[in-house]
């Protein structure tokens, strides 16, 4: 399942850049750093090991994703594909799993004909209950999301070329060993803003452009027929909506969903990336068995740092919202072919296995638009 664009896992330091340069580069090089799935580790991974990758060169398709998977096999045998590839992409299809199931369920809750498994649900929830679903949803997956976001951070590639590790199931176990509970924990309430508000504004947005605007628009746009020169017998008929016109909405919801969620998503991962390097300096100082007062008093630090750090380049760009959303349309629209195509598959499997039940019809004066 594709996870709309959340998820993020930030793309960490080139090889052989230390910790204090990247905390200290400028903010043009910072927005170049969030990659767009879980997959991000692999694929930087895949790319340090590239030559053609480390020695600058034109495009090709050596550098596509399938290129560089394919020098990647070739240099390291088909055991890549386990060590490395399959993890993050274990990772990534959890946290889209838990984040629709857990959709899925709230919205059943808030809303009790949701709960039935109709393909169509008439009228449909009314967007405060859709937005409270999905900041649920997103509350939950912050849950597991956040401790991915502390392992993709610190991950280097160079630990795993020079023998650190041998494959990523044994950094992320070793890495979660070494930072602790508290540590792997740490910078959540970030990761908690941004999913419960992103993913209640995603959630909301769709489903209100999928379902309130389509409902609006076909009554509209049949309500307006005139049917004063029909046949007598024919005063009472059944409209069908055109067939396109459903999945001009669908796709249209996913659009404006992606672009809802990225108001949140966009500033925020921002504002991550600087505190999960400031987090970094304090892993070599915070070791689990450290007292918890003194982990606490060092992660109020960390924030103190970061908002410190985020004001000021937030005034080297003129102010807080040139900062926060320099390369915002950029970054959406890279963002829109996954986030939209994952909405599109999550709705049609909804319907997929949805049982059948009688149709729901808008009545208008004297025929009915029948919703299939």
């Amino acid at each position: 399942m594709v996870l709309p664009h959340d998820h993020n896992l930030l793309r960490v330091p080139k090889s052989g850049t230390n910790t204090s340069q990247s905390t200290k580069s400028s903010p043009q090089k910072e927005s170049k750093k969030n990659a767009a799935t879980g997959a991000s580790a692999a694929g930087t991974f895949a790319k340090a090991i590239n030559p053609q990758v480390q020695a600058k060169q034109g495009w090709s398709w050596r550098m596509s994703t399938a290129g560089l998977l394919t020098y990647a096999i070739r240099t390291h045998g088909w055991a890549f594909i386990p060590n490395h590839i399959v993890p993050p992409l274990l990772a990534n299809t959890s946290v889209g799993a838990i984040l629709y199931t857990s959709y899925l369920q709230s919205l059943g809750a808030l809303h009790p004909p949701s709960a039935k498994p109709l393909k169509r649900v008439y009228p449909p929830p009314p967007p405060i209950k859709t937005f409270a679903a999905g900041a649920g949803a997103g509350a939950i997956q912050s849950v597991v999301a956040a401790p991915l976001d502390a392992l993709a951070v610190r991950f280097r590639p160079t630990d795993v070329l020079d023998g650190q590790y041998k494959s990523m199931w044994q950094y992320g176990y070793l890495k979660t060993r070494e930072l602790g509970f508290r540590g792997i924990l740490a910078g959540w309430s970030l990761s908690f803003v941004k999913d419960s508000l992103g993913y209640g504004l995603f959630f909301a947005t769709f489903e209100y452009v999928k379902a309130q605007s389509y409902y609006a628009f076909i009554t509209r746009y049949y309500g307006s027929l005139h049917w004063w020169n029909l046949p007598e017998e024919n005063l009472v008929r059944v409209i069908r909506p055109h067939y396109a016109i459903e999945p001009s909405f669908l796709m249209g919801a996913g659009i404006a969903a992606s672009v809802a969620q990225q108001i949140v998503h966009h500033p925020v991962s921002l504002i991550q990336d600087i505190h999960y390097r400031s987090l970094a300096i304090f892993d070599r100082r915070n070791r689990p068995r450290a007292r918890i007062v003194q982990s606490l008093w060092m992660y109020m630090d960390a924030y103190r740092k970061t908002f410190r750090e985020c004001r000021s380049r937030a005034i080297s760009l003129g102010g807080w919202g040139p900062w926060l959303y320099r390369n915002f349309f950029w970054n959406t629209l890279r963002q829109l072919p996954s986030t939209s195509i994952g909405l599109v598959i999550f709705e049609l499997v909804r319907r997929r296995y949805g049982s059948e039940a009688e149709a729901a019809t808008i009545d208008r004066d004297g025929y009915s638009i029948i919703l299939t």
